[in-house]
């Protein structure tokens, strides 16, 4: 277990490296524009779709899996207080297997547009320019499939007794 648990860290360590490589791509490519709007009066070419079709869908969907790794996802626990430990380790067993259950389908889903996408060789053109963007379409998948992995992990973990839902070890 602990090797599946190394290999979904590093993963989600690496996506989230990822998505942080994207921000500084993003604000370098925009300042960019900036100046270059500034200085000549003309834009550099395709920066908004760029930005709408690469940098933003990498920015939000790569570090999904770094997130659910580190449980900062919204959580509300209307009723955790009530509950026993055993009665939280089952709901927090139940929403892991859940959590990875919808994302597994919202990465089939996003895969099959990306797929539909990437067969029609789907741009935009922006200022008499080809702009493909069907690469992008494929982020997506990659980020949803990745953080249902994460969660699946969560589930092996929380049901071997190895870790509790937070990540802790159990005391």
């Amino acid at each position: 277990m602990s090797i599946v648990t190394r290999f979904a860290d590093r993963l989600s360590q690496m996506l989230a490296f990822v998505g942080a490589i994207g921000v500084v791509l993003m604000m370098i490519h925009v300042c960019a524009d900036i100046v270059a709007r500034l200085f000549t009066g003309a834009s550099l070419p395709a920066t908004v779709e760029i930005v709408s079709y690469y940098y933003m869908v990498l920015v939000a969907f790569l570090p999904l899996a770094w997130v659910e790794r580190n449980n900062g996802m919204i959580s509300v626990e209307l009723i955790e207080f009530m509950m026993s430990p055993s009665m939280m380790k089952l709901s927090d067993a139940i929403v892991a297997m859940l959590g990875s259950c919808i994302y597994l389908v919202m990465a089939y889903a996003t895969l099959i547009t990306a797929m539909k996408n990437f067969d029609t060789g789907t741009f935009v053109v922006a200022l008499q320019t080809k702009i493909i963007t069907w690469p992008g379409y494929f982020l997506p998948p990659a980020g949803f499939a990745l953080a249902g992995l994460i969660m699946a992990v969560r589930f092996l973990q929380i049901v071997s007794g190895s870790r509790n839902a937070t990540g802790e070890s159990p005391a």
